[in-house]
């Protein structure tokens, strides 16, 4: 079992929920996620990412589950926060999982180097991503017209 991260990544947690809850919402694109749900996936992998998105075309074609249940959706964004000890699963294993299984947007956010990668799904294969520096503004392909400051989500 992995230790809870600490108080810095739950922070960059907070801040980003928030920041792609209030986008998502106010644009009425489908619903978002924090750390708390789980995904069973078609791979028969079950994760838990720290921020996720699943579009309102994807969640009415469900399958639908009850509110105590994994869901079974793949999302259409995962955001991982790397932490000490999990960034090598995080940036290798369950990057591969989540390619595997169709998740077309992954934001892996590094609070020590102070970035964010950005990989699109494209024929299946996230390929080399985008790299999005402390002082530049992260733009989102899926959630067209999501920008936000890099310093605004790591604080």
């Amino acid at each position: 079992m992995t230790p809870p991260a600490g108080w810095g990544h739950g922070e960059i947690e907070a801040r980003l929920s928030r920041m792609l809850f209030d986008f998502v919402e106010s644009n009425k694109l489908g619903k978002v996620f924090g750390s708390s749900t789980g995904y069973n996936l078609p791979s028969g992998d079950t994760l838990e990412p720290d921020v996720s998105f699943i579009s309102a075309a994807r969640w009415a074609k469900g399958p639908q589950v009850g509110r105590g249940e994994f869901l079974k959706i793949v999302p259409n964004l995962v955001v991982e926060i790397l932490s000490p000890a999990t960034a090598q699963r995080d940036r290798v294993e369950k990057k591969q999982i989540y390619e595997a299984n169709g998740v077309d947007e992954l934001w892996l956010v590094d609070p020590s180097r102070r970035e964010v990668m950005v990989f699109q799904l494209a024929d299946g294969k996230y390929g080399l991503g985008s790299r999005f520096g402390a002082h530049q503004t992260l733009r989102s392909q899926l959630l067209r017209g999501f920008h936000k400051s890099t310093r605004s989500l790591l604080g």
